[in-house]
């Protein structure tokens, strides 16, 4: 009985309490903390940490660098250990396919971009209208190339091409 007890204390503790363990934290840290929250050095300035704040919240690197300055100006001693703290917390962004970052496909963007906690799926009504409104494109083309073939500029068109070559 106190056996179990204690086993399922201790598998509690390590459940709740993972910075308990160094390993566990700097797994996480490397996974993004299942956030997709990763340091962008591709897009850095000095050390990427504003660029990958801006990637995780789907807004421009040059808002967050804005209000990183403000908060410099502002907050002096306390910004600056925030962006070490968050430098050392994060970690760089793998290389693109060595970590399990979801993808969703982008309707507006039409490319595939990972999953973060501020870009959400249109509700269903939306999605239905965008597609109608495709598939109305689609058909207004398809007449108009309907229509082109079966006129005669095409027979002309045809007959000429016939003669360049």
């Amino acid at each position: 009985m106190r056996s179990q007890r204690n086993k399922r204390q201790g598998r509690y503790h390590n459940e709740a309490f993972s910075l308990d363990s160094g390993s566990d934290w700097w797994a996480r840290r490397k996974a993004g903390y299942g956030m997709n929250l990763y340091r962008n050095m591709s897009n850095k300035k000095l050390a990427g940490v504003c660029a990958g704040l801006a990637d995780h919240f789907n807004v421009e690197p040059w808002v967050v660098r804005l209000a990183a300055f403000g908060g410099f100006l502002f907050f002096n001693t306390l910004m600056f250990f925030a962006y070490i703290g968050a430098w050392i917390a994060m970690a760089q962004r793998p290389k693109h396919g060595s970590v399990n970052t979801r993808y969703r496909y982008d309707e507006h963007l039409h490319e595939d971009r990972p999953v973060n906690m501020f870009r959400y799926r249109s509700n269903p009504s939306e999605r239905l209208t965008l597609a109608k409104d495709r598939l109305d494109v689609i058909m207004a083309r398809t007449s108009k190339m309907e229509s082109y073939v079966t006129s005669r500029r095409f027979e002309l068109d045809k007959e000429f091409s016939k003669i360049q070559d």
